[in-house]
């Protein structure tokens, strides 16, 4: 029997949208929140696009977009004054000596109806509302992975992009490499037989980010916009930037960090498009005592009805994995796949033989399809739909939600918490080689936070009578960065 699907639970949310009384935002005039909205760019236009964010992956957008055909960085955004103007002049240089506007408040860049499209490459507290704002206001957006910061806000994205027929990509560009696409297309078609199993790593070696201080803001940063949605915290970290991924506030760990793209590849290799029946997580900050909070060693279980995703995050060094550091294995009954990159794999047969591989990709192709969908108006044409980024996303948040709710257990009993679980991803030799991979750090004497195995719901999202769980599907969020109620969207 198969899984039951979103649609009608689809169909009954947009219904209700559709009817509900339409909100003005506090961005735009209503006009450029309406779905009838004619597209501002014809086909031999340049799109305009602001880039939110000028961090690491702020830089990468900007080179995206700026001096690229079709395209022109109009402006910066970013609560970092410096980080913000010495964008401006670095992007200038790309493209013609143009520069762009810098612009603090995210607000203020969104009344300006000369922007086609914004960027957002800001820490990732910020993915979903900046994004639904940004849509409100009439504009298109290319969004960072992970989509969002929890599983609710993910979802309200993907409700507010449908309402006003905005085109949004989510930032996982391997969905748009030539290799992985042959090699999912491969896969779906059975190239390796009846596939029951995907298995995401992210062995990526994180240092420790330093003892727990109180430490000053940045003078050239604006505090209360950089933290926006979250609470006003005081810094405990030593660097600013960057290592706020492994604070709970702010990042969701080095799953929703890097290991988003791995999720997003093994759920695709799966082919599910809805959340998973049930998920548990396991695993501790070791190794170290710093500022961080999420886990830097995490083994993960999600399943799809008979099919399993295991993933598994090694922040301390490792050996490779069948090959692997950061990439997946797709295993079949007549074969296995290993995607090693964003675009470059192998098949193997069951014996271990190399068989076939796949390789091609960049990042411009990601950029490409969606300056396409942008011109054509087309969301299905997106590569990484938001919706894709959303689940995917999810995925993330959901195994976090599990491993926050898990008990502390030593790591001689671990085992014994997992003998009920079956299936054929073999989720106990996972834990297994993690404790030898712990083992082999000189880790001993330890203790792992055991989550709990939560039943959800994947077509109400929602973790049916578990009030402590499904509380943490969402946050409290600050006054005026609230994300909106579905009914408002």
């Amino acid at each position: 029997m198969s899984r039951p699907t979103r649609r009608h639970f689809l169909e009954q949310s947009m219904l209700a949208t559709a009817t509900a009384m339409a909100i003005q935002t506090r961005f735009a005039s209503p006009s450029l929140a309406d779905d009838s909205l004619s597209p501002k760019v014809g086909p031999n236009e340049t799109i305009g696009v602001a880039v939110i964010g000028a961090g690491g992956r702020g830089q990468s957008h900007m080179g995206g977009f700026a001096g690229k055909p079709g395209t022109e960085v109009t402006h910066i955004c970013d609560c970092d004054e410096r980080a913000g103007q010495n964008s401006c002049d670095a992007t200038a240089e790309k493209q013609g000596g143009r520069k762009p506007v810098w612009v603090k408040d995210i607000r203020k860049l969104l009344e300006d109806p000369s922007i086609d499209a914004v960027s957002i490459a800001t820490p990732n507290h910020w993915h979903s509302l900046g994004a639904i704002w940004a849509v409100q206001a009439g504009k298109d957006v290319y969004v960072e992975k992970p989509v969002s910061h929890n599983v609710s806000e993910g979802r309200r994205l993907v409700q507010v992009a449908r309402k006003h027929n905005r085109i949004v990509q989510t930032g996982t560009q391997s969905r748009s490499n030539p290799g992985m696409r042959d090699a999912m297309a491969f896969i779906h078609a059975g190239g390796i037989g009846d596939v029951k199993v995907a298995k995401g790593l992210c062995y990526k070696r994180r240092e420790s980010i330093g003892p727990k201080g109180s430490y000053e803001v940045p003078s050239n940063v604006d505090y209360d916009l950089w933290s926006g949605p979250a609470p006003i915290l005081p810094v405990t970290r030593k660097k600013f930037h960057y290592d706020w991924h492994w604070q709970w506030a702010y990042g969701n760990g080095d799953l929703g960090n890097q290991g988003i793209h791995q999720m997003d590849l093994c759920r695709w290799a799966l082919n599910e498009n809805q959340l998973c029946d049930r998920t548990i997580s396991l695993g501790g900050r070791l190794g170290y005592e710093d500022a961080g909070e999420t886990a830097n060693t995490q083994i993960v279980l999600h399943e799809f009805g008979p099919k399993q995703l295991v993933f598994e995050v090694r922040g301390l060094p490792t050996e490779d994995y069948k090959g692997a550091k950061v990439g997946i294995i797709v295993e079949g009954t007549q074969g296995y796949v290993v995607m090693t990159t964003y675009e470059s794999g192998t098949v193997f047969d069951l014996e271990g033989k190399a068989v076939k591989q796949f390789s091609g990709g960049g990042d411009h192709h990601h950029y490409q399809n969606f300056q396409d969908a942008v011109r054509k108006r087309n969301h299905k044409i997106l590569n990484a739909d938001v919706e894709e980024g959303h689940l995917s996303s999810a995925l993330c948040h959901l195994a976090n939600i599990s491993l926050r709710l898990g008990t502390d257990v030593d790591a001689a009993d671990v085992s014994g918490k997992l003998k009920d679980i079956q299936g054929p991803a073999n989720f106990q030799e996972s834990w297994g080689r993690t404790a030898e991979h712990l083992k082999s750090n000189h880790i001993e004497n330890y203790k792992m936070q055991v989550g709990p195995r939560l039943i959800m719901d994947p077509i109400s999202e929602m973790f049916p009578g578990n009030t402590k769980a499904n509380a943490m599907l969402t946050r409290d969020y600050r006054a005026g960065y609230q994300i909106p109620t579905e009914i408002s969207v």
